[in-house]
């Protein structure tokens, strides 16, 4: 078995990697602060960014039902673009000194979770109104996974010293 651990990557790479989740972690974050903009983190909000609210006369603002294009071209990129962020976050927490559990949950509970959040969003969109429960929880999980995936790899850059 492979015993290389990122504690014994040079210091230039050690930075290099700590910059990539700094920059890596501002576009995630941004992106759950559009998320919070757009839906107010609520289940309401969730299921009215997807399927329009212009029955609901009382609106501050008025949403429109997502065009198939609209919800194609979410899913599409979000999909791709979330499992490879997650796929390079999976080989890094690979490379850390962690229990081997918490390893293996790290490395597949956000992609699993990506999957169930974006594919809820589209069934969603489709009608089935629960999936919003099922949006709303896989989401949480995958930011509480890519959280704790950046910390437990930065803890492995900095914290522990070079392993011989």
């Amino acid at each position: 078995m492979n015993n290389f651990k990122l504690a014994q990557l040079p210091t230039e790479l050690k930075w290099l990697t700590a910059v990539f989740l700094l920059v890596l972690s501002v576009g995630f974050f941004t992106g759950i602060n559009f998320v919070h903009f757009t839906t107010d983190a609520h289940l309401q909000g969730i299921q009215e960014n997807y399927l329009g609210n212009e029955d609901n006369l009382e609106a501050v603002e008025m949403k429109f039902r997502k065009t198939p294009s609209q919800m194609l071209n979410i899913t599409h990129t979000h999909i791709l673009s979330m499992s490879v962020i997650f796929f390079i976050l999976s080989a890094l927490v690979y490379f850390t000194s962690s229990n081997l559990g918490l390893r293996k949950f790290l490395m597949i509970e956000p992609l699993l979770s990506v999957l169930f959040t974006f594919g809820g969003i589209y069934l969603l969109w489709l009608g089935i109104t629960w999936m919003k429960y099922v949006v709303i929880g896989s989401g949480a999980l995958m930011t509480l996974s890519f959280l704790g995936s950046v910390l437990l790899i930065c803890k492995e850059l900095f914290l522990r010293k070079n392993l011989i």
